[in-house]
């Protein structure tokens, strides 16, 4: 394996960082990124890269949530030696988010050999583009009804078993193409979630399952990384994490007066360009 340049780093990280919180597969498009950049996408150590550059995304959230991730903890730890702790709001979202993350971290553990690499197929990629823009398009609809009928929760109604169902959810995710935070999301507007509440949950969702996968990847196939260059590894992981703060203030906004059907647009058309592509042999599927 050729060392990872620079360039390559750069434009890694930028694809890292524009889409880890969009709905659009952060995966998918690193899978078809190195693909193009003639990278073996189911080599150990280009899959260790694409899990380690996340760090630099996660990063992004923990600065920029930082505030919030304090509260979150600190009513977490009071509620657990103090009753009357338990009635804080942010006491319930906290379990949420424990809860949540546990499903995913056994799921990518015991699954892990097939998701480094039978799952790194560009056919993988875009049939799960397609299939699971079906799955927005369902939530998108069941969340219009509930807020016609004037039932959407904010952030202090989310409850430990919201946390659970999306969690759940987030499995999906480990499915190149599907999306993470399409996956948390859609699950979060379908549970009658607010959009902007149930985007920021898919945030702090994201905060441990990134962390442990990229971590793990790192400690796994660190020989790996090393061939591909401790430089280039520390440039995707600066980009990743600058470009990825950038997204995360953006898709705030945006969510909160805008549903995903854009997103699910260019889900489809990607997926189907992929699918002539690999079709008539333009690109290889690995």
């Amino acid at each position: 394996m050729a060392d990872l340049s620079y360039l390559d780093a750069v434009i890694l990280g930028v694809v890292e960082g524009l889409t880890e919180y969009l709905p659009v597969s952060s995966t998918g498009h690193l899978t078809i990124t190195e693909q193009m950049l003639g990278l073996k996408v189911d080599d150990l150590a280009v899959t260790a890269y694409t899990a380690v550059i996340q760090l630099g995304a996660i990063a992004a959230t923990l600065l920029y949530f930082f505030r919030d991730i304090v509260r979150f903890a600190v009513a977490w730890f009071r509620g657990l030696g103090n009753v009357e702790a338990r009635t804080d709001p942010d006491y319930g979202l906290a379990w949420a988010v424990v809860i949540g993350s546990i499903p995913v971290g056994i799921v990518g553990f015991v699954g892990r050999h097939a998701i480094e690499s039978t799952l790194r197929s560009l056919w993988v990629v875009a049939g799960a583009l397609i299939l699971w823009s079906i799955v927005i398009v369902v939530a998108e609809r069941i969340h219009s009804r509930l807020e016609a009928r004037g039932v959407l929760r904010g952030e202090h109604d989310v409850r430990p078993v919201d946390g659970l169902v999306i969690g759940l959810m987030q499995c999906f995710s480990l499915i190149p193409g599907v999306s993470r935070s399409g996956a948390t999301i859609s699950a979060g507007i379908a549970r009658g979630l607010d959009r902007v509440t149930a985007t920021r949950l898919s945030f702090f969702l994201a905060i441990p399952a990134l962390t442990a996968a990229g971590l793990f990847q790192a400690v796994q196939e660190k020989d790996g990384l090393l061939t591909l260059g401790l430089g280039p590894v520390i440039v995707g992981l600066v980009v990743a994490f600058v470009v990825a703060y950038a997204s995360i203030a953006w898709l705030l906004r945006f969510v909160a007066s805008n549903s995903l059907i854009p997103f699910v647009w260019y889900r489809v058309i990607l997926g189907v360009v992929l699918v002539g592509l690999l079709a008539t042999s333009v690109i290889s599927a690995t």
